[in-house]
């Protein structure tokens, strides 16, 4: 065990592994190698000299490091490869086309970058293999509009959703019917060749099909389930009427679906989890430890309103503080997954933030507990920060530098508040995506 360090210097170093430990190169490595002249991938063991060609593709906030995995695994027995990442992370890799695009919001460029997917897996045979690298943001990244919709419509279609509160599972549930990619469409179009896809998972409970709107894996959501959250939202009347119209067409059986589980195409498609939440937390609960806290996992799964999770998240380091329950200090208390914001104001956050500025209120004045809350890309909301820390004087500091903490929860502008006490966490992009972290180190 190390010396125990002071609470904020242990919280970093707590973020720090769970960082490595979802490393994307590393992690693809882990799943993808090449012995000999088989290609393994899991428990897949494919002869190379039985592949024609073998093309690479995919998007997402961790595709620059899972494409050069694959480069270093495969070098030169790979024929092309286009792969798509937010803009600022392009680079040259050697065989393997790095395309930038728009996140969250799809753009033009993104467009661009989707119809070169489509057209890499366009015309393959049976020999052909197709190794598809897919992480956080893909869905946004990955894009190539269905017939009738315009980039405009899908654009239109992202705000109202990522300001609605909508989760990530229901906003890729419309996204797979709005595009010729997703939702399994990627593998449809790239039979009959082979598929084996490496996933580094942004979703709780790590469904297949909802991570970046799951474009090689059966679609379990149909055009009913997208049109139940239209509905539920009350998006009827701001969303498209391009969008609506095609999901109604859809409902009626006017639209082709996207391929369903049991169709035959995905006998020839391999999808691999390689990195995930639970590696995140489990590292940071490892690291916790060896700092000298007792670790406490309370779940991988949390979802719900940010400001109420975070009030849950107090309350049980306080009882931990007052009673030892469920673990006695010094503890770390750890959960993993992703909160939503319903966007009341007009002020700059994250979800991150917003959670350590709610909980802030919440342990105003308690001795012993520090809040940390990052997400593990590196990049909270629109910011440049990855999350926060506060402790039980953050309010009050708060309000000695003139700021009320209170009104900017209200406004949704946490950044506002950590930038000026110097407590935001900067990590920069991490170029890996598994969702957030939060830890809690109770004394």
């Amino acid at each position: 065990m190390r010396a125990k360090p002071e609470p904020r210097d242990a919280a970093r170093a707590i973020v720090d592994a769970a960082l490595a430990a979802v490393e994307p190169a590393a992690s693809v490595r882990r799943r993808l190698r090449r012995a000999g002249e088989e290609l393994q991938a899991g428990d897949l063991r494919l002869p190379l000299a039985a592949i024609g060609r073998i093309v690479v593709v995919g998007a997402g906030k961790a595709g620059v490091p899972m494409a050069r995995a694959v480069e270093e695994a495969l070098g030169d027995r790979i024929a092309a490869g286009d792969v798509v990442v937010p803009r600022g992370q392009r680079a040259e890799l050697e065989r393997i086309t790095v395309h930038e695009a728009g996140h969250p919001v799809p753009d033009a460029a993104g467009v661009a970058a989707g119809r070169a997917v489509l057209e890499a897996v366009g015309d393959l045979d049976e020999r052909d293999l197709v190794i598809c690298v897919i992480s956080g943001g893909g869905s946004a990244l990955l894009v190539c509009p269905a017939e009738g919709i315009a980039l405009e419509d899908l654009q239109a279609t992202n705000r109202e959703l990522l300001a609605c509160g909508a989760s990530i599972v229901e906003i890729n549930t419309l996204r797979k019917h709005l595009s010729a990619l997703k939702g399994g469409q990627l593998a449809r179009a790239a039979a009959p060749a082979r598929v084996v896809t490496l996933v580094l998972s942004d979703v709780v409970g790590d469904p297949l099909d909802a991570i970046a709107s799951g474009p090689t894996v059966p679609d379990t959501t149909s055009f009913a389930d997208a049109l139940a959250i239209v509905e539920r939202y009350g998006l009827a009347e701001r969303l498209p009427a391009t969008v609506v119209g095609r999901l109604r067409s859809g409902l009626a059986g006017g639209v082709e679906e996207t391929p369903k589980p049991g169709d035959p195409l995905f006998e020839r498609v391999a999808n691999l989890l390689v990195a995930s939440n639970d590696q995140a937390v489990s590292a940071a609960a490892a690291m916790a430890a060896e700092l000298g806290y007792t670790p406490c996992v309370l779940s991988t799964l949390i979802e719900g309103e940010t400001r109420e999770v975070a009030r849950v998240h107090a309350a049980i380091a306080r009882e931990a503080r007052l009673s030892g329950r469920p673990c006695a200090p010094p503890c770390c208390l750890i959960s993993g997954g992703e909160t939503t914001v319903t966007l009341r104001g007009g002020g700059r956050g994250g979800r991150n933030q917003e959670f350590v500025l709610a909980a802030a209120l919440d342990i105003a004045g308690q001795e012993g507990i520090l809040v940390c809350s990052v997400g593990t890309d590196g990049i909270d909301g629109t910011t440049d920060a990855a999350g926060a820390l506060a402790d039980g004087e953050t309010v009050a500091r708060s309000r000695g530098a003139g700021i009320d903490p209170r009104s900017r929860l209200d406004d949704n502008d946490s950044h506002m508040v950590f930038s000026a006490l110097g407590d935001l966490i900067v990590t920069g992009p991490t170029d890996t995506n598994v969702m957030d972290l939060r830890l809690l180190l109770v004394e």
